[in-house]
């Protein structure tokens, strides 16, 4: 196997060595790290993110989620659409296992016929294109709406992510990866600066997430997405629903880089290696976030 960067843990912080390494072995340190890091932690309350790590946060979105969640109208929105017949009779279920219910876990894939990782969203699209229907746009609207519903019936079921022995496969993993520990940005930071050796600090009044969870609960409903769309007098029942890589361009934004397209190659190598590093954390999406 050719050689990779990987993650040796010393003293709580990184250090990168070269190295033989598997996916399988950066799993298991990128996850023994956060169960270091955070010992009081259930392994299963990563999937709450911030919300695992501050007794007093997380009282707050408890009794927000149970109240009254604002993206129950986007569920409901989104099992509208997934269950709407295209022109020519057919629907989201004749695209997907299982008729696309309870396969959120599954996603991002990778297609040995194409050589490439195929996204939840992405593949949304690609059966609306293929039964001669416009593709929604990537990161607002409908598409995180039926993302969500899709999400919604693979709730508590664990991310089960494959990456195979296939060079492809493997390739894109790496991108992944390097895409995480890259500096960049006027800022110079990295995802892993933030969200590995800074997770659970403070910066200003916010708690920095751990990596570890932050997959599981997309998309998702963001209070600062919902407030700027009403600014821009915008509502309805997507108006704060955000996909994963809409979460990605708004970080690159923050450290003043200038992000990737939605969907990209380079996000979507992204996500398929920070989704495999989350293996056995449920589903818990559509979420709720600040």
């Amino acid at each position: 196997m050719k050689k990779t960067v990987i993650l040796i843990l010393a003293l709580g912080f990184g250090i990168l060595q070269t190295t033989h390494a598997s996916p399988k072995d950066d799993l298991k340190i990128f996850q023994d790290f956060f169960k270091k890091r955070f010992p009081k932690v259930n392994f299963g309350d990563f999937s709450d993110g911030v919300y695992a790590l501050d007794k007093d946060r997380r009282e707050a979105w408890k009794d927000w989620m149970d109240f009254e969640p604002p993206f129950t109208d986007s569920i409901e929105l989104g099992k509208k659409l997934f269950n709407k017949k295209f022109k020519n009779g057919k629907s989201y279920a004749s695209c997907f296992k299982n008729g696309g219910i309870g396969i959120r876990q599954h996603y991002p894939i990778f297609d040995k016929k194409s050589g490439k990782v195929v996204t939840l969203e992405s593949a949304i699209n690609q059966c609306r294109v293929s039964n001669k229907e416009k593709p929604y746009p990537w990161k607002t609207g409908k598409l995180p709406a039926i993302s969500s519903y899709m999400a919604f019936t693979s709730r508590g079921k664990k991310i089960k992510i494959t990456v195979s022995n296939d060079p492809r496969s493997l390739a894109i993993y790496e991108r992944g990866k390097r895409h995480f520990y890259t500096k960049r940005g006027q800022l110079n930071f990295a995802c892993a600066d933030c969200h590995l050796h800074n997770s659970g600090n403070r910066i200003r009044a916010e708690l920095l997430s751990p990596a570890l969870g932050q997959v599981t609960h997309f998309p998702v409903w963001r209070r600062k997405w919902a407030n700027a769309a009403s600014a821009k007098g915008k509502s309805g029942p997507t108006h704060g629903l955000g996909t994963l890589h809409r979460r990605y361009s708004g970080c690159n934004k923050n450290i003043r880089a200038k992000p990737y397209k939605a969907q990209s190659d380079e996000y979507t190598a992204l996500e398929y290696f920070q989704t495999y590093l989350n293996n056995g954390l449920k589903i818990n999406g559509p979420g709720l976030r600040q």
